[in-house]
């Protein structure tokens, strides 16, 4: 049986920032995210939590729906990695993405900023099926 070559990844290029859950970066409930997920109260940037802006959204025309692990790349050795869509970016936003962060940890660590040109990549959704071999 012959091998099957692995898909090759598109990636895109967009801006990249940081956030945390205050009412002045999110809504009224910061908390919650725009698939009703909870921010962990005491997360860090270990938790490796997208927004994204709505362009990028499958509802909108985008590539990418709620849930989808991606993989961001050119921000830094701390931020760059592996990141699961939670959230959507306020509607004036195009083209970006906010990558959820600890305050404390941000602010402390030179995590803050603001990023021009990172690369974003859907990761293929694992098969679950399994064969003895």
């Amino acid at each position: 049986m012959p091998l099957k070559k692995a898909p090759k990844t598109l990636s895109y290029t967009v801006t990249a920032t940081t956030y945390w859950p205050e009412r002045g970066q999110t809504d009224d409930n910061p908390m919650e995210t725009a698939d009703g997920s909870i921010i962990p109260t005491r997360h860090s940037s270990k938790t490796r939590w997208l927004a994204v802006s709505r362009d990028l959204l499958e509802k909108w025309g985008g590539p990418f729906s709620y849930g989808d692990k991606v993989r961001v790349s050119g921000i830094s050795g701390a931020l760059d990695g592996v990141y699961i869509i939670h959230d959507t970016m306020n509607r004036r936003h195009r083209h970006c993405v906010d990558v959820l962060v600890n305050e404390r940890e941000c602010k402390k660590g030179g995590l803050e900023g603001r990023w021009p040109s990172i690369k974003l990549s859907k990761l293929p959704a694992v098969d679950p099926t399994w064969q003895a071999g």
